[in-house]
């Protein structure tokens, strides 16, 4: 269809491109100072529900965002987008929603794990297939698309400061039991400032085509937090289990994609504001999937 997406300029220094770069990795060394060994017992302790996960995240919503995209039939980018969401890992928001919801937060945080690993080699991998399946050579020739370039990024970005936070909470763990819960703070606070204030950079850009977005970006989430959901519990697994599963399957790694946008795909607009808008609304989803889970008692944290 016609891309009318195409002629979009978004406002994104290479400034905070690097400052984005920055506290993507510093989030996620917050993300495992927070895991313990009890965490990663959970994975042999309750194989079925990480592995549900797992292919809830990495198999099921890409496969259901490229069905999504061929009925809707959204512009190009918008598409990419798409796809590039779902094939980013579960986002670091996952684990606080997951105790909001009274879901397990151990499966939470072993599955943010387990997703943060599979995604260096999943995340460019899902990308490139489905989007070469909707769309075809285009791909190839309106972006220099580079498959080990966006691996050697996640690497970077997620896995190596995941396991230097691991590395550093086994080594120092007095520090890190005095600085964790102030190192999540800050990060959770830079993570939504940032994709606040970069959207709002550009808030006549969505003023223009938020139309386009909206309900793609409504539609995809619903249906990333169902999956998540009712394919946990047509497997049996427990009530807490599939609302651990379908928080981690609908809530994404936003920040992640907006920096391979931008490192890329020249920040191509119909891709950048798709995944700048799904940074805001999974956290509006993610509460309101909370009070729904919790009936409006999202602040009585028991989980038993």
């Amino acid at each position: 269809m016609e891309e009318p997406l195409a002629g979009i300029n978004i406002e994104f220094s290479e400034d905070s491109l690097i400052f984005l770069n920055i506290s993507l990795a510093f989030i996620m060394f917050g993300v495992a100072l927070a895991i313990n060994r009890k965490d990663f017992k959970e994975i042999g302790r309750n194989p079925k529900s990480v592995i549900t996960g797992v292919i809830s995240q990495f198999l099921l919503l890409p496969a259901a965002t490229f069905v999504l995209i061929y009925f809707a039939r959204p512009a190009e980018s918008l598409a990419l987008g798409m796809i590039l969401v779902a094939a980013c890992p579960g986002g670091n928001l996952s684990n606080f929603f997951s105790q909001l919801s009274r879901g397990n937060v151990a499966l939470s945080i072993s599955l943010t794990a387990v997703a943060t690993v599979f995604a260096s080699f999943m995340t460019p991998l899902n990308f490139e297939f489905w989007s070469n399946l909707y769309i075809g050579d285009q791909l190839l020739q309106s972006f220099d698309l580079d498959t080990v370039k966006m691996f050697r990024m996640v690497l970077l970005l997620l896995v190596i400061p995941l396991f230097t936070g691991l590395w550093f909470s086994a080594k120092f763990p007095v520090i890190t039991k005095k600085i964790n819960l102030p190192i999540r703070v800050i990060s959770f606070f830079i993570l939504i400032g940032f994709i606040v204030i970069a959207f709002l950079n550009n808030l006549d850009q969505f003023a223009k085509y938020y139309k386009y977005i909206i309900f793609l970006v409504f539609f995809h989430n619903a249906l990333a937090l169902s999956i998540g959901y009712f394919w946990s519990k047509a497997l049996g697994n427990s009530e807490r289990d599939s609302r651990t599963i379908s928080i981690e399957t609908g809530i994404q790694n936003s920040a992640l994609g907006l920096v391979i946008i931008f490192t890329l795909f020249d920040g191509n607009g119909g891709m950048a504001l798709i995944t700048a808008w799904w940074g805001i609304w999974h956290i509006i989803a993610g509460i309101t999937l909370s009070l729904i889970f919790t009936r409006g008692k999202i602040f009585e944290l028991k989980t038993t």
